[in-house]
């Protein structure tokens, strides 16, 4: 969750379009040393993809990807409630509904462009407990019911319907909603081997942020150090998929804090992500 504070605490990224163009957080500094690199290795993670039965397991499963949390609208009230929230601290005055309140084990994922998937159900207390993992002292958010019911979210197969627990917080008018499936996915045996070694020019990425709703904008958390010049992404698009390199612009070689940022960095794509696959170079795994 450490992760999570540090990306809210950064800016949105300017956006470059194109194919193997690249979206920056930072001064730009022309492509980078290893621009090269990256393209090959973008290159030959897309062919590893491409008709694979692991692309085959990923477009035909259930594969979510983003935040499983919804936050409530207005949040936060106060630094005393966005705190409680990155620090996964929550505080139970109420009563939460028995397992039979979702409908049993399981429930429904329903594809907005058509299809569905029968998929185990997380009980209220179960979700709970995956929001409240926070340790320690401090302000907690305070949650005071909920109740069964769905969300969209963005999957490997287009934005779906799913099952989801709405918590009601005191204090706000809408509630906080968190995803109930777990465990529905599949294990990946990826057709490419990750890089060994992180690189300025070539990291992996922190995860998927957002995909705007035309499909064309995808924002990404990437890690850069304190000696640079922020995070960069370059993009290499086909027509089954758009894989996504990492790389840090304007390194210096002085004395330099060994601590980890993470910035949102957007790309825009040529077309719409679509049912394509979305990439990252360095593991050869889909960005989630």
């Amino acid at each position: 969750m450490a992760a999570l504070a540090l990306f809210v605490a950064g800016s949105v990224a300017v956006t470059a379009c194109g194919s193997g163009g690249a979206a920056s957080g930072g001064a730009g500094q022309g492509q980078g040393g290893g621009r090269s690199e990256r393209a090959e290795r973008a290159r030959l993670v897309s062919a590893a993809w491409k008709d694979s039965e692991a692309a085959k397991v990923w477009r035909e499963g259930y594969y979510p990807l983003g935040d499983p949390v919804r936050l409530p609208e207005g949040a936060f009230r106060n630094e005393a409630d966005k705190r409680a929230y990155l620090g996964r601290s929550f505080e139970l005055r109420g009563t939460l509904p028995d397992p039979a309140g979702a409908k049993g084990a399981e429930g429904k994922v329903r594809w907005r462009a058509g299809g569905s998937l029968t998929v185990p159900v997380d009980s209220a207390r179960a979700s709970y407990e995956r929001l409240d993992q926070g340790e320690g002292p401090g302000p907690a958010l305070v949650v005071t019911g909920a109740r069964f019911g769905s969300t969209s979210v963005l999957t490997s197969r287009g934005p779906a319907t799913v099952p989801a627990w709405h918590f009601t917080l005191k204090g706000y008018d809408t509630p906080l909603t968190r995803v109930a499936v777990t465990g529905a996915e599949k294990d990946l045996e990826p057709p490419i081997e990750p890089l060994e070694m992180p690189t300025d020019d070539l990291a992996p990425l922190g995860g998927l942020a957002s995909v705007s709703k035309d499909g064309r904008r995808v924002t990404v958390r990437a890690e850069h150090g304190s000696c640079d010049d922020g995070p960069a992404v370059d993009v290499a698009e086909t027509g089954d998929s758009v894989v996504l390199s990492g790389w840090v612009r304007g390194t210096s070689d002085g004395p330099c804090k060994s601590d980890l940022r993470i910035k949102k960095v957007t790309v825009e794509l040529d077309a719409p992500v679509g049912e394509r696959l979305l990439l990252d170079a360095f593991t050869g795994m889909p960005v989630s």
